[in-house]
């Protein structure tokens, strides 16, 4: 299972606990980046209102999308820090994996562009590994393989080698000799 601030995730099961006056059936959960365990209440669980968004690992078909959000070349974002920032984080947010490529693909193309702030940076970063943690078991590949495949969308967009001017072929100029030793 995927949980949105925290990348892919292990399911543990589910198990009643007794949690503000109430006993209520909850989600099991351990995060394959640092295994953190995360207990989510069952009728929270889900998108939408109130809920938190777990939800499946994209199949290794929709990767195939995913490539297409991350290789876009030259996206258009809010030049201005703040809302550029709250853009992203309600991206993030939402748990969904196109939003969360957008987010990896913007500030690739920002941090080509421009050094990124201490927190756009610590939000790429956290980006990436929710990513990568998600492609990871779609390729049925290791994070560094998963590193891999996101770099190598990247680069088919955003992050393309600067164009190598293309230095015209001119013929050397024929220099007329002069036959008059005049000088």
């Amino acid at each position: 299972m995927i949980y949105p601030q925290h990348g892919a995730c292990i399911v543990l099961g589910t198990k009643k606990i007794m949690a503000f006056g109430t006993r209520q059936e909850y989600l099991l959960l351990r995060t394959v980046i640092n295994e953190m365990d995360l207990k989510v209440p069952m009728d929270r669980a889900h998108s939408g209102q109130g809920g938190v968004g777990v939800r499946p690992p994209v199949s290794a078909d929709e990767l195939e999308d995913l490539v297409g959000v991350l290789s876009k070349a030259d996206p258009r974002v809010p030049a201005n820090w703040s809302r550029r920032f709250k853009n992203h984080q309600e991206k993030l947010k939402s748990g969904d994996v196109y939003q969360v490529a957008e987010v990896v693909r913007n500030l690739a193309a920002r941090n080509r562009d421009a050094s990124l702030s201490a927190a756009e940076r610590t939000m790429y970063e956290r980006a990436r590994i929710n990513l990568i943690s998600e492609i990871a078991p779609a390729l049925k590949v290791s994070t560094e393989e998963a590193e891999e495949f996101l770099n190598a969308a990247l680069v088919r967009g955003v992050l393309k080698p600067a164009k190598v001017a293309k230095k015209k072929a001119e013929a050397p100029k024929k220099v007329e000799e002069d036959d008059d030793d005049d000088f």
